[in-house]
C-alpha cells in the first residue's frame, strides 16, 4: 500500500484470514456471479468482446491474393472504482474481557467484511434484478401470471425460453441462472420439476438442488441467501432478503479474460491497498486499537444481452 507517513499498521495477516474466508457458504453470491477481476487503475476504459463478432466475414481466398482480413471487435467500456471501507473499535477492556472466547482482533475484522459485502450484495441485486437494465421482449419477460410460488407453474419452460433468447442475442447460450432463497424453495416443490424424479427411490433436498441446474440445462445455479437488517440501531430489528423472490436471471457468466463475452465483472483497484487492505492503528482516547477494511471496486454488466431478467412473482 502506498504510505503517507501513516500511523497504521498492515494487518495482511487478519486480511488473509478473512480473505480465505468462504463467504459464499453465507449466503453471498455477487463475487460468484460477477466474478473479481484487478484493474490497473482507478478510473479507465476496459475492452469487452462485443456482439460485433457475429457479423460474417467473406473467408473465400483466391490462389496469390491476400487473405481478407478481420479485426478483433471490443467496446471500450467506462469504469470508476469507488472506495468502501469501515471501521470498528477493540477496546482494551473489550480484548481482554473475550481474550478465552475467541480472537477479537479476527472477530472485528470479520464483522467489518461482513458487512461491506452486505453493501455490496445489495449493490449488485440492485444491478442485476433491475427491469432498468433488462427490457424489452428479447432481455425481459414478466412470468408473474404463473408465478414460481405456484407448485405447478412451468418454470422448466420459462428458464429455457429466455436462455433460448439470450442464445439467438449472443450465440451462446447461458450457464447460468440466479435467484433468491426463497425462489429456490419454490422451485423444490414444483410439480414438474419434482416429476423429473419419479424413479428415485428416496428423494432428498439435497439431491434435488444438486440436480437442479442440469434440469435447466444450466451449469450454474446462484441462490442468494443472505438477509439485512434495515433498522438503525436501538430500534427492533427488521429482517429481509437481499434477493427476494421476485426475479430470476438467466445468463452467461463471464470466465477467463476480462474481454471475453458473458454478463460481467466486479472490477477491482489494489494499487491502494497492495501491501494490505486490513489496517490497525491505536487510539488512546477511546483505550482501544481501531481496525479498517477498504476495497476499490466497481460493480459492471458489461453487456446485458447475455442475460435474460424474468419476473417470476407478482
Amino acid at each position: 500500500m502506498i504510505n503517507y507517513t501513516s500511523y497504521a499498521i498492515p494487518r495482511g495477516d487478519l486480511g488473509e484470514v478473512i480473505r480465505e474466508h468462504d463467504f459464499s457458504a453465507d449466503g453471498f453470491v455477487a463475487e460468484q456471479v460477477l466474478p473479481v477481476r484487478t484493474v490497473m487503475k482507478k478510473s479507465a476504459y476496459v475492452p469487452v468482446v462485443s456482439r460485433e463478432n457475429l457479423k460474417r466475414a467473406d473467408s473465400k481466398h483466391k490462389n496469390g491474393s491476400a487473405y481478407n482480413r478481420i479485426n478483433l471487435e471490443t467496446e471500450d467500456l467506462l469504469y470508476a472504482c469507488k472506495n468502501f471501507g469501515l471501521e470498528a473499535v477493540l477496546t482494551d477492556d473489550d480484548r481482554e474481557n473475550y481474550a478465552a472466547d475467541f480472537d477479537g482482533e479476527l472477530e472485528t475484522v470479520t464483522q467489518i467484511r461482513h458487512k461491506i459485502l452486505v453493501e455490496r450484495e445489495i449493490r449488485v441485486k440492485d444491478l442485476l434484478f433491475n427491469t432498468t437494465t433488462w427490457t424489452g421482449a428479447s432481455l425481459y419477460t414478466d412470468v408473474s401470471a404463473d408465478p414460481w410460488d405456484a407448485a405447478a407453474s412451468a418454470v422448466l419452460a420459462q428458464v429455457r425460453a429466455a436462455a433460448e433468447l439470450s442464445r439467438k442475442l449472443t450465440g451462446t447460450t447461458p450457464d447460468s441462472m440466479l435467484i433468491g432463497a426463497a425462489s429456490m424453495n419454490n422451485l423444490l416443490s414444483n410439480t414438474g420439476i419434482l416429476a423429473r424424479f419419479v424413479n428415485v427411490t428416496v428423494l432428498t433436498e439435497d439431491l434435488l438442488r444438486s440436480n437442479m441446474a442440469s434440469l435447466f440445462g444450466l451449469r450454474n445455479l446462484f441462490v442468494g441467501g443472505k438477509v439485512y437488517d434495515s433498522a438503525k440501531e436501538g430500534q427492533t430489528a427488521s429482517i429481509s432478503d437481499i434477493w427476494g423472490d421476485d426475479y430470476a436471471l438467466i445468463f452467461k457468466k463471464n470466465e477467463g479474460s476480462t474481454t471475453g463475452g458473458g454478463l460481467g465483472r466486479i472490477l477491482r483497484w489494489d494499487a491502494m491497498t497492495q501491501e494490505s487492505d486490513t489496517l490497525q492503528y491505536r487510539e488512546e482516547q477511546v483505550a482501544g486499537d481501531i481496525f479498517r477494511v477498504e476495497e476499490y471496486a466497481d460493480e459492471k454488466v458489461f453487456d446485458a444481452s447475455y442475460g435474460h431478467l424474468l419476473k417470476v412473482d407478482v
